[in-house]
């Protein structure tokens, strides 16, 4: 399979912009994610990857050859690509067995064979002989992924893939998803507004903010290097303050923080994430001077998050903390903070 290239894509919706100069590229066996809120442009670049709509400046290419243009789209039965959508277009008067099966160019024989073998991937074996209305949305999803893998297509796009599915079921289908993905080498586009779910499953992440790319990167890069406060936030809930760079340093709470690039007596965005703040019960070497009262604590399941502030009114810093495991702080106790410079973001403020 050839590369997919996106060159400057640019799209509306009765002259309200979707997406803008959108470029990036998604190699063979690659999964990239498309990242973002709802009305981000995400949805439109799956479209236009799909064949559906035909972009309205810029192209799409696979290889050297365009198969998107204002003025051109290569049909989607075409394009050897497989569509995951969110109202998963099962066809209602086919079996499980046979919408799986549907698009599979060999024999009965051996279309039965490919069919049941993506379907024990996807734990759907036992319904291979109901109807698509007798599944729930979570089990007709699964039927949606294994209809959409087993003709091997070249590219898979995925639209929110694991949606419908609970927390437990969706772990288990994206573990088997990105397996066969792998083995199989097909490359995938996928569209979530899932953080987590796009570092799981991606080899490159496109972040988009109003049509246009934020950034792009590996999910190492875009969450240790965000270029901006939105692309921080959005991987984790962070704690946001604005501070004035002084002789170089950003004066917080906790503690002076370099600032290079910034110049003085500007003021900046301080975002630090919550689970990168430290919480101990007495001073320690790079704590900060000031105490904090714990306010309230939760616990998550693997986490707890714990609610904090240095003042007893309102017009001090009020933070959050995301610890690992059981807290062992008592509410009203007081505690200081920590975070590696390295975990500390300084934007300019937008």
């Amino acid at each position: 399979m050839s590369e997919i290239q996106f060159d400057n894509i640019t799209h509306s919706y009765e002259e309200l912009p979707s997406v803008s100069n959108i470029s990036f590229s998604v190699k063979q066996g690659e999964v990239v994610s498309l990242l973002g809120p709802s009305g981000c442009g995400k949805s439109t670049l799956l479209r236009l990857a799909a064949g559906l709509e035909k972009p309205q400046k810029g192209h799409i290419k696979q290889g050297d050859k365009v198969i998107s243009s204002p003025d051109y789209a290569l049909d989607s039965s075409k394009r050897g690509v497989g569509l995951v959508f969110q109202n998963y277009a099962l066809f209602p008067h086919l079996t499980v067995l046979d919408n799986v099966c549907y698009g599979l160019k060999g024999s009965r024989k051996q279309n039965l064979s490919i069919a049941r073998e993506v379907m024990s991937d996807f734990d759907i074996s036992q319904f291979a002989n109901s109807y698509p209305h007798e599944l729930s949305g979570g089990q007709q999803q699964r039927v949606a992924l294994a209809r959409a893998i087993c003709p091997a297509p070249n590219l898979v796009l995925l639209d929110e893939p694991f949606s419908g599915l609970d927390t437990r079921l969706r772990d288990r289908v994206r573990d088997k998803l990105l397996h066969v993905l792998r083995e199989k080498k097909i490359s995938a586009i996928m569209v979530t507004h899932d953080s987590e779910e796009a570092m799981f499953m991606s080899d490159k992440i496109v972040v988009l903010e109003r049509g246009n790319i934020a950034q792009i990167g590996s999910p190492l890069d875009v969450y240790r290097a965000p270029k901006s406060s939105f692309v921080a936030t959005f991987f984790g809930e962070a704690n946001q303050f604005s501070a004035k760079v002084e002789k170089g340093m950003v004066n917080t709470v906790l503690g002076d923080i370099q600032a290079d690039g910034f110049e003085d007596g500007q003021t900046v965005e301080v975002v630090i994430r919550n689970e990168n703040l430290n919480v101990f019960d007495a001073p320690a070497q790079d704590t900060s001077d000031v105490s904090f009262t714990v306010l309230e604590t939760h616990l998550l399941g693997s986490s707890t998050l714990i609610h904090l502030s240095d003042r007893d009114d309102d017009r001090g810093y009020h933070l959050h903390a995301r610890i690992p495991g059981l807290n062992y702080f008592e509410i009203g106790s007081k505690v200081y903070l920590s975070a590696s410079p390295n975990d500390i973001y300084i934007f300019n403020v937008a």
